[in-house]
């Protein structure tokens, strides 16, 4: 006999199996259960005292099904016919962990560094104000994601498998409350050893990774993909190349402009970072002026519409920091992570506008760059800004609404500094009139959330791609170029690490449904 049932533990009571077991037993009218499996698990927070929901199945007189592991059934691809992948993010590293469960074997580029290697690209843009334009934030193994927070919620349910993106991470390594967790996440200090997992299982099955490998050209032929040229001189053929390079790489979108590959310029966002102290988060959210011990740190998702268009939070680090996400010298880019245990004294969050392909001064039709070229001159004039280094210009979020320089600035968790500036005269105007606007509003419905507390850091400018590559939606192939398939957030159809990994799978199973 079997049952699924939704309880409520309080937070002290989430972890003890006695509580649940008895309070299961008691909802379901059974007399015994035989075994218990929790399915899902929530905060809410809607009332005065906060809880847990539990979804529960519990099991009678039968055994629970066994979990269905995928990488047992992964067979030696060594000598099965390739495929290209170019870019090592969760797109790229699903799609090739599924070209194996199909048969063919992935071949990865990645211009970046190993995520072991990676990390001194971050010690010298953190602490030097360095940038390495092929390994940084954006770039290098795991992609962006590996170091923002390793957030696993999304919506995006009709893309795939989602239990099946998350059960792969659990067997390399992810901690299996990511399967239960409404909104999971792994914790960027916990990333690069799943990430450094997933890869080894591409090799040991035959596959192969190359780092430092910047794809240069694609080889194109009568509208047919040929093969792509690495680090300007290494040619490697083949007729079904994988395009996940992510939303940041803009040589590669300038590259198919000049191959006259077809593109388009697509609405993105672009604001701000909000940081606040924790604390005040966490009072907003529970209700509570000092957060109980066995309480995650609060997170929140705010949105509203200023003169009809979408002013919204975005990839929200609970307990988190800002880093420098800048992909190339002279730009300031800023994007938020959090580690596992989520304990940083500070809660930040992107705070972005829709940017729609009206507002850009050039012809769209013309140049489907417009927007990235946009995107580009507010990174640089928010640098020019700066004193020639990664210290980001802030104001207090309450004098950025009022239109004033910030004598001072609170505390941060932003490494290379804060520097006070008129982040609200660096920004365009309807921009900065946009996000003043929405935090007027959200003042209203949280007066503590509105306070000269919080800083407001620019730029947020990367929260989605600006360009898409059209792509066929039954083959998932490039409208004109036969065996090109752009992927994911860099071709304009995915938003995280979850849905990216998603469009990895989609893709590898189209492919290999052509080529079987």
């Amino acid at each position: 006999m079997y049952q699924e049932i939704e309880i409520s533990v309080l937070p002290e009571e989430v972890q003890n199996t006695d509580v649940i077991h008895r309070k299961a037993l008691k909802k379901s009218g059974w007399k015994k259960i035989d075994h218990l499996h929790i399915r899902k698990r929530s905060i809410d927070a809607r009332q005065r005292k906060v809880v847990f929901r539990l979804r529960v199945q519990i099991y009678l007189d039968e055994l629970p099904p066994k979990d269905v592991l995928v990488l047992p059934s992964l067979s030696s691809v060594k000598d099965k016919d390739s495929v290209i992948i170019i870019g090592a993010g969760p797109a790229g590293y699903f799609a090739a962990l599924e070209l194996i469960e199909q048969g063919l074997k992935p071949i990865v580029f990645e211009r970046g560094h190993s995520v072991q290697n990676r990390r001194k690209s971050l010690r010298d843009i953190q602490q030097f104000g360095v940038v390495n334009p092929n390994s940084n934030y954006c770039f290098g193994e795991g992609g962006a994601g590996t170091y923002s927070d390793g957030k696993l919620y999304t919506r995006s349910h009709k893309r795939g498998k989602i239990a099946k993106v998350l059960q792969l991470l659990v067997e390399h390594g992810a901690h299996p409350d990511i399967l239960v967790d409404a909104h999971p996440h792994i914790g960027s200090n916990k990333l690069p050893r799943i990430i450094r997992a997933i890869r080894e299982t591409i090799q040991k099955h035959g596959g192969e990774v190359h780092f430092e490998s910047k794809m240069t050209d694609l080889l194109i032929q009568n509208n047919e993909i040929q093969g792509v040229i690495i680090n300007g001189s290494q040619e490697f053929l083949c007729k079904q190349v994988i395009l996940a390079t992510g939303h940041s790489a803009r040589d590669i979108y300038r590259l198919l402009a000049q191959k006259k590959v077809k593109i388009e310029a697509k609405p993105f966002a672009l604001g701000v970072r909000l940081e606040h102290p924790q604390p005040i988060i966490d009072e907003i959210q529970y209700k509570q002026k000092t957060r109980s011990e066995h309480l995650p740190a609060a997170s929140y998702s705010i949105t509203c519409q200023v003169e009809k268009r979408g002013v919204f939070s975005f990839c929200m680090c609970p307990g988190g920091l800002i880093v420098p996400a800048a992909t190339a010298p002279g730009e300031i880019v800023v994007n938020g992570m959090s580690l596992s245990r989520r304990d940083s004294p500070f809660a930040n969050s992107g705070f972005v506008t829709e940017i729609r392909l009206t507002d850009l001064d050039q012809d769209i039709i013309e140049n489907p760059l417009a927007g990235m070229d946009f995107q580009q001159k507010i990174e640089q004039k928010v640098f020019a800004a700066g004193d020639d280094s990664q210290k980001a210009p802030a104001q207090r979020l309450t004098d950025f609404v009022e239109g004033k320089l910030s004598p001072t600035l609170p505390a941060s968790s932003y490494i290379p500094g804060l520097l006070s500036r008129r982040v609200d005269e660096i920004l365009p105007g309807f921009i900065t009139n946009h996000l003043r606007e929405a935090l007027r509003i959200f003042k209203k419905k949280m007066p503590t959330y509105y306070t000269e507390e919080a800083n407001v850091v620019a730029v947020e400018s990367r929260t989605s791609s600006p360009v898409r590559i059209p792509r066929d939606r039954a083959t998932y192939q490039h409208v004109d170029i036969k065996g090109l398939y752009p992927c994911a957030e860099g071709a304009g159809y995915a938003g995280g690490i979850v849905s990216a990994a998603l469009d990895g799978q989609n893709v590898a199973k189209s492919i290999a449904q052509k080529v079987k």
